[in-house]
């Protein structure tokens, strides 16, 4: 009787289906842990491009409008826009990679309170229709 009974013992080896599952939820949980910081970095890469981007544009402007004669900046450039996907290289031709399509940029110029030799100008990027970056700077006579 003793053997039939070591006989009818089963020996379970491998996993159950329950403890696959709890396996598998394991590892999907530790792996979304891992893989969170590099698509998170991703995207402050991304962001960093285009402020970097921006940066070089409006700078860029901004050598433009200071390289014209004192007298001819407010009326060349106040209210000078580029539309999205329309931002020019200084030789006017607008830029045709993909990293320029989302940007626009303009300018607005004024006297400083009145007075006849400062001007103010204001170069603004925007990315997708949002403001990226305000470049001030006052031009003197």
């Amino acid at each position: 009787m003793g053997n039939l009974k070591r006989n009818n013992r089963i020996k379970h080896e491998g996993f159950s289906l329950a403890e696959a599952l709890i396996a598998t939820v394991i590892l999907s949980v530790a792996a979304a842990g891992v893989l969170v910081p590099y698509t998170s970095g991703a995207a402050v890469r991304a962001e960093g491009m285009r402020r970097t981007l921006a940066a070089k544009l409006a700078a860029d402007l901004m050598e433009e409008i200071v390289a014209q004669p004192f007298e001819q900046i407010v009326a060349a450039y106040d209210g000078y826009v580029e539309p999205q996907g329309q931002v020019k290289d200084a030789s006017k031709v607008i830029f045709a990679d993909s990293n320029y399509a989302k940007f626009s940029r303009g300018a607005s110029c004024s006297y400083d309170a009145g007075q006849p030799f400062f001007i103010v100008v204001t170069v603004w990027v925007k990315y997708d229709g949002h403001t990226i970056l305000n470049l001030s700077r006052l031009i003197s006579k």
